[in-house]
């Protein structure tokens, strides 16, 4: 029988692939795939939660596109379960924060080994040479897809393509060097725990960049978003000589998905490159995963790591590189 021409059209394609990805990844019995008793939606928010272990029920509502009951009655589950602890919003006692425990966040590890465990096996049957080539149409994918999402949206929530146009970056004016402090301390400790020594150590470094700062050699920028504040970066002088330091890489929570930390370490970069330093540096610590997956973007690579004690909790501190200029052999 000849095939009719409905089986080419996109919309017969995408539905073919959907049901051929959901099969492959067990998206329909997720729990049993992963070897954990937790459902799809159910991962995804403990995902959402470790990536932001303090965070409003409206914004995982947001985020995922749930429905606000159904997300209500997983959130009391994951109570009854010992997993999150919830609490009026310090910002606004309308809106309900959602804390991991520590039990809750074993269990988001779990997810997370076995999601990497399994698309590991998957990535196994794969000849090497395809691998990128499969990595790419993934990308494009995604990408067509979110710019599809964002034209259809309008200015709406969500339309992250459009806003993306409003995001400028400046040098700071009055005032934007204690905001840099005020901020900084305010969202690691409601999303890390981190006490006021955090505080303290930003608090020296603005200090002694406005007091002492080649403008030449070191810089800061403001990310501005719909006429306020909404990121920053420093880049200054490190030790060793012909290296500069990024410093106090910050985006906002509700900025975020806007690619202002891409266009802030970018800034960075292209001034280290263009004043002449070899070599651009940072320190981080493990738990900030978005940040980490900017740097590493860019080309930064992870050269040492070190536990240690600091701001009230563990972490694992890392020293990040990125060569600016090619070294004659």
């Amino acid at each position: 029988m000849a095939t009719t021409a409905t089986t080419a059209t996109p919309i017969h394609e995408m539905r073919a692939f959907n049901r051929f990805y959901t099969n492959l990844i067990g998206a329909l019995d997720y729990s049993r795939h992963l070897y954990v008793p937790y459902t799809l939606t159910e991962s995804r928010v403990l995902y959402e939660l470790a990536r932001s272990p303090r965070t409003d029920a409206a914004d995982i509502r947001s985020e995922l596109s749930l429905d606000a009951g159904y997300l209500s009655r997983l959130l009391a589950k994951f109570e009854r379960d010992g997993l999150v602890e919830r609490a009026p919003s310090a910002d606004d006692s309308r809106r309900q924060r959602i804390t991991l425990t520590a039990r809750g966040r074993d269990a988001a590890e779990l997810l997370d080994e076995r999601s990497r465990e399994a698309v590991g096996s998957l990535l196994a049957d794969v000849p090497t040479a395809d691998r990128s080539r499969l990595a790419a149409a993934m990308h494009t994918v995604r990408e067509i897809l979110e710019d599809g999402r964002g034209r259809g949206r309008g200015r709406g929530q969500g339309d992250r393509r459009e806003r993306r146009a409003d995001v400028t970056l400046r040098e700071p004016g009055p005032g934007d060097l204690g905001w840099i402090v005020q901020r900084n301390a305010a969202l690691y400790a409601a999303e890390f725990g981190w006490n006021a020594d955090y505080e303290g150590l930003v608090a020296r470094i603005v200090a002694d960049f406005a007091q002492d700062h080649d403008p030449h050699l070191e810089r800061v920028w403001i990310a501005e978003a719909d006429g306020r504040p909404a990121g920053c970066v420093m880049c200054v002088r490190d030790e060793a000589p012909g290296t500069a330091r990024l410093r106090l890489l910050l985006v906002e929570p509700d900025a975020r998905g806007l690619g202002i930390g891409d266009q802030l370490v970018a800034a960075c970069v292209e001034f280290a490159r263009g004043v002449g330093y070899r070599e651009l540096t940072l320190w981080t610590n493990d738990v900030l995963e978005s940040a980490r997956g900017i740097y590493r973007r860019h080309g930064f690579v992870l050269v040492a790591e070190k536990p240690h004690r600091s701001f009230g909790v563990d972490l694992v501190g890392q020293d990040w590189l990125l060569p600016l200029h090619e070294r004659p052999e």
